[in-house]
């Protein structure tokens, strides 16, 4: 069983067979669908499932706290259930593709008390960005 769906059984979260393979298309590292990705995976495993019946088990993952909307463009919320784990990501400029990164230090205790106006600090989100291995190649002669 998958850590995302023994993570929800545990809650009690009924498993209907919708939901179930929408908690299986999740599940894994270095996941993060938009709500089209994962409707077009869930399909592939269960024909019959709607988008609105994603689009509502996303709604309710993300109210319970099992998985995050990360938006990494500007545009698509992405959903990444690695949402009890502390990370970071790591954007691809190119092509999109997103990692989980774990820095060793504190982007909390990195930002100077001057810079807080303040604030009392509750949490950070940092977005690395570059280009991953396929988009950083440099071009080839034919």
């Amino acid at each position: 069983m998958s850590d995302l769906l023994r993570r929800l059984r545990g809650r009690g979260w009924r498993m209907t067979s919708q939901r179930r393979v929408v908690a299986e298309v999740l599940d894994g590292d270095h996941v993060h669908l938009t709500a089209d990705e994962v409707h077009a995976l869930a399909a592939e495993r269960l024909p019959e499932i709607s988008r609105a019946t994603v689009y509502n088990a996303l709604g309710e993952l993300v109210a319970l706290g099992e998985v995050a909307e990360v938006t990494t463009d500007g545009r698509a919320k992405r959903y990444d259930p690695n949402a009890h784990r502390s990370h970071q990501h790591l954007v691809c400029s190119g092509c999109g593709l997103v990692r989980d990164v774990h820095p060793s230090g504190d982007p909390l205790a990195d930002l100077p008390e001057s810079e807080r106006f303040g604030f009392t600090l509750s949490g950070a989100e940092v977005t690395y960005r570059g280009l991953c291995p396929s988009c950083g190649e440099p071009a080839r002669d034919a």
